[in-house]
């Protein structure tokens, strides 16, 4: 958590409030959230730059920024990994400092862009553009993005289809499919009325086909209610507010609740050490 619907819900407010901004500098209160560069250097390639656009690849936020006139180097990217608890947050800079705000970058509209991680696995790193798969490398093993246009039926099939491992480990193997967790895994794979541990390679064409169409129905889903926020409160968006599609979770943290769809009752089992939810009944 975050998974992809919240990243994406956070790639599309900062693309309404970053794009067109020019930026005049970085501060990193904590090194090691700064993952690449040095914070002098990483503050050095983005200060007087202008956002470009804000991408997302799986759960990695891409801040595109014009390197400054006369800058040789071209553009630069600052890449945002949210982790377990990771928030951004956009405010004026006057606001009051937060202890868990590892790095700050700041915008000449006197607001700023801080990244809030009280657990720490979340990162930072700012490369030159066209480096950025050497220094961070995590980017290229990467497997297809459920909601490009380049992810189907045909392409998950390649993904799985061969596959012994257990669905849910495959769904939230990053280099698999990038952007499920374990929150979207279970709640797809009830949709597709699929049990998590049912071997890859013993599904049949037509559940592949159900498979892919639950993983895009549900992930846009919950971008259009602008994810989960669960009782833990560590997602919430650009501006702090919660997502809303927690209220229409059919199997996740429902455990001895009916199933919507057959009314047998949820079951809760331990995988991976997570929690995973699933009907007995309705999945098989």
């Amino acid at each position: 958590m975050p998974e992809l619907p919240e990243v994406e819900t956070v790639r599309q407010d900062l693309s309404r409030v970053l794009v067109g901004q020019k930026l005049s500098g970085m501060e990193v209160g904590r090194p090691r959230s700064l993952r690449h560069p040095d914070p002098s250097t990483a503050a050095r390639w983005i200060e007087g730059g202008t956002v470009l656009g804000v991408g997302r690849v799986g759960k990695h936020l891409l801040i595109e920024v014009d390197r400054p006139t006369g800058d040789t180097d071209g553009r630069s990217l600052v890449v945002i990994h949210l982790g377990m608890s990771g928030q951004l947050w956009w405010l004026p800079s006057s606001t009051a400092a937060h202890r868990h705000a590892h790095v700050r970058i700041f915008g000449e509209s006197a607001n700023e862009l801080r990244f809030v991680d009280p657990r720490t696995f979340g990162w930072v790193a700012v490369a030159r553009a066209a480096e950025v798969a050497t220094v961070l490398p995590v980017l290229e093993r990467l497997g297809p993005d459920p909601l490009s246009g380049d992810f189907d039926a045909t392409v998950l099939s390649r993904r799985i289809g061969h596959r012994q491992g257990r669905l849910k480990a495959l769904l939230m193997d990053q280099t698999v499919v990038s952007g499920l967790g374990n929150i979207y895994s279970d709640e797809v794979l009830h949709a597709a009325g699929l049990r998590w541990d049912r071997p890859a390679c013993s599904l049949d064409p037509r559940e592949i086909v159900a498979l892919h169409d639950q993983i895009v129905r549900v992930l846009s889903d919950a971008v259009s209610c602008r994810g989960s926020s669960l009782a833990d409160s560590q997602y919430r968006d650009l501006y702090g507010l919660p997502g809303r599609f927690q209220e229409r979770h059919r199997v996740y943290a429902r455990a001895g609740k009916p199933c919507a769809r057959c009314g047998e009752t949820i079951r809760k089992e331990r995988f991976g050490g997570r929690s995973t939810f699933f009907c007995p009944s309705c999945q098989t």
